[in-house]
């Protein structure tokens, strides 16, 4: 019977791995150059949140909804994972942000870094951030929205808590009611993307006044609620789903190796990241409307991830 277990148990891991490789083939490899860096102590993850509409199919719009669909490729959502031993802290880098671009020899917003219309990507982006703001880069991540979804169904759902009931026509969101709110694939993305984000209080509409600022608040809150869920599975199986809810959308930096992906995964698990912020003030210029940033007063956070 012992022999018996061995074999079956032996059988089952190399087919794990064999599925876990499969899936880790599937996922776009880009090549970054001499861009990525180190941070003194740790890891800095870049995870690239992607507005592409290359995997949105007729079953769904990935909350692409009312006026703000996208037309092209941009960089919706950045945000900085530091891990360091057992503690992780995260900083979200604002669309908005106004900065000198890396190759351009001007300033835009830093989203602009990543605009295939203005000849950017990947790499640009990545030097941007070290150039602009002196955060090094270890490793790269980008998920398109469409998987995005799809991660968050692979999960079972993704709980959210909600003050009060809150909606945006333009994302798609909707929450009836107030409370610890289990959101679906598709209702999650509606929820991070929310630029015009709404509560009903005391029977009155009112919308986060906050703007992006606001939404970056509550895309902390969403990879905080992540990790919970992560945190919360002990089966590799339920992370391999994961894994392949999401390859087709997923790229990384081709230095990235499988087990590299695994202990990133597995490294997130049971941490509660410490959200950093970078303070901002807001301006007007031949960008349109952008966030400037106030050095002095996000030296900290910046320090914490350098």
């Amino acid at each position: 019977m012992f022999g018996l277990l061995s074999i079956v148990l032996v059988v089952a891991l190399i087919g794990g791995y064999l599925y876990a490789r499969s899936v880790f083939n599937r996922i776009e490899k880009i090549d970054l150059g001499d861009s990525l860096t180190s941070a003194e102590s740790g890891t800095n993850y870049l995870i690239v949140g992607s507005d592409s509409r290359e995997n949105v199919t007729e079953d769904g719009d990935a909350g692409f909804n009312g006026s703000e669909a996208p037309g092209g490729q941009r960089a919706d959502t950045m945000m900085i994972v530091h891990i360091d031993g057992g503690k992780a802290q995260m900083l979200s880098v604002p669309r908005d942000l106004y900065l000198p671009i890396a190759g351009m020899d001007e300033s835009h917003k830093i989203n602009a870094a990543y605009n295939a219309d203005l000849g950017g990507g990947p790499q640009r982006l990545v030097d941007t951030i070290t150039q602009s703001l002196g955060v090094p880069i270890d490793r790269y991540m980008e998920i398109d929205f469409v998987s995005f979804a799809g991660l968050v169904d692979a999960l079972g759902g993704v709980t959210i808590p909600f003050e009060n009931p809150a909606q945006d026509e333009a994302s798609g969101l909707f929450v009836p009611e107030a409370g610890d709110i289990e959101l679906d694939g598709d209702q999650a993305l509606a929820y991070v993307r929310s630029r015009h984000y709404t509560e009903t209080i005391n029977g009155e509409l009112v919308e986060d006044a906050r703007g992006d600022l606001g939404r970056i608040l509550r895309q902390q809150t969403f990879l905080s609620a992540v990790f919970d869920e992560l945190s919360g599975s002990k089966n590799p199986f339920t992370m391999l789903r994961v894994a392949s809810g999401m390859a087709e959308g997923l790229r990384i930096d081709d230095e990235m190796s499988m087990f590299d992906a695994m202990r990133l995964v597995w490294g997130l698990r049971g941490l509660e990241p410490e959200p950093l912020k970078l303070e901002t003030t807001a301006d007007r210029n031949e960008s349109g409307a952008v966030l400037i940033l106030d050095e002095q007063a996000s030296a900290a956070a910046l320090d914490a991830v350098r």
